[in-house]
């Protein structure tokens, strides 16, 4: 009785934990497009006075500004112009309704006394991995010489709701913010939940925006979740998930490092696809290793265990960590790009940028810490029950994956 109701529970947690999981496969293949990223680089060119020049999603901006101010007119115009390189005329055709949308949701003070901003210069329009960016020049006027003690240091605070979740649009909006403002300089996340920053703020602080904002991006990320599903899945053993989880981190730490050096980058039109290949691939070594009975020992002894090798692995199990590798290097540019970590520039994120990393992995290992030991629950107490449930949770990870490929392939997600 007791050994039914151990695998019955192991059997509904797995399930209760997979199940979110698996169902993303009716989420749209661009499970980053979902979201949108907004650079902000903030500065004093003179006393008083902050500049931030804005880049934002052409499109996204034509939509939520024409809606923000009712402006039919502006949507028409701007979207026929898209990705024509004509957008500018669009914008200053309607430049009073793009700045009432910007200059509202984006918002600076000093010592709690808000800036008034003016538009410097035209528009612009630029590109980021192969996406369309509208930028955007304002001045905020902060009144210099009327506020506080002379000598001490100004607080500013940047407050951004661009392109927020209340819009509809779009979920997760970061704005990455660079800023050197009266010798204060470093970077700064702001999202939904922490949608302000104060240049008066403690390191660990602004850190702690990066690390949280770490762990939402694979916890809600769900390529990088089934990712890691299939790695567990695909496992035999506690040291095969937790080298494979290594191969992984170290991966695409080298690639987070060597994008924000400006070494290497690649445009999402080819980061996405692959990462969405990984994904299968991971989940169908999986399902055709169980398919020629490698690793059933796993599962109550059916079969020998294979030939181990050098340090307990033998060469389909190196392999399986070359791919993982070669994979995480990839997994690596796509976590880059949602840090806009993709010009030499950005060399001023790094530490921002590795306690992002440090978030990323806390949640990875809590979800192996969790998922795995209940999968070897399953695995000791109903050897063929957890064989065929690996088997259909890794294959539906394989469709998965696949369905994602096409459809980043061909460009309809």
């Amino acid at each position: 009785m007791r050994r039914s109701l151990t695998v019955a529970a192991a059997s509904a947690l797995l399930a209760l934990l997979t199940l979110p999981v698996l169902t993303t496969l009716a989420v749209p293949a661009g499970a980053h497009g979902f979201t949108s990223t907004v650079y902000a680089d903030a500065s004093t060119p003179e006393p008083g006075v902050v500049r931030t020049e804005l880049g934002l999603e052409y499109d996204l901006l034509v939509v939520s500004a024409a809606e923000y101010q009712d402006d039919r007119a502006f949507f028409d115009e701007g979207m026929a112009l898209w990705e024509t390189g004509e957008e500018p005329t669009a914008l200053a055709a309607h430049a009073g309704t793009v700045l009432g949308y910007v200059t509202d949701r984006f918002q600076v003070t000093a010592d709690d006394v808000a800036c008034a901003p003016a538009q410097v210069g035209g528009f612009e329009i630029t590109e980021r991995e192969g996406v369309p960016y509208a930028v955007v020049v304002l001045d905020h006027d902060c009144g210099a010489g009327e506020r506080g003690e002379p000598g001490e240091p100004v607080d500013y605070e940047v407050r951004s709701t661009l392109f927020g979740d209340d819009e509809g649009y779009v979920t997760g909006t970061t704005t990455i913010l660079d800023y050197e403002l009266d010798g204060a300089a470093g970077s700064a996340a702001l999202t939904q939940h922490t949608p302000s920053f104060s240049t008066v703020e403690h390191w660990y602080e602004r850190m702690g925006h990066f690390f949280v904002l770490g762990a939402e991006h694979l916890l809600l990320g769900p390529d990088h979740l089934l990712f890691l599903l299939a790695l567990i899945v695909g496992s035999r053993r506690l040291r095969d998930v937790v080298l494979a989880a290594t191969s992984f981190t170290l991966a695409h730490s080298v690639t987070f490092l060597l994008a924000a050096l400006g070494v290497v980058s690649a445009p999402a039109a080819v980061v996405e696809p692959v990462i969405a290949l990984s994904i299968a691939v991971v989940a169908a070594w999986h399902v055709w290793g169980m398919w020629r009975g490698r690793g059933a020992a796993s599962y109550g002894g059916v079969l020998e265990p294979a030939r181990a090798g050098r340090f307990g692995l033998d060469r389909a199990d190196w392999f399986r960590l070359a791919v993982v590798f070669a994979f995480g290097l990839v997994h690596g540019l796509g976590f880059a790009g949602a840090l806009g970590i993709d010009e030499p520039f950005s060399w001023t994120l790094l530490w921002s940028l590795l306690v992002f990393n440090v978030g990323i992995e806390a949640v990875q290992l809590a979800i192996i810490a969790f998922v795995f030991p209940l999968l070897i629950l399953l695995r000791r107490r109903a050897p063929r029950v957890a064989l065929w449930t690996g088997v259909v949770l890794a294959a539906g990870v394989t469709v998965v994956g696949l369905f994602w490929f096409g459809q980043r392939v061909l460009g309809l997600g």
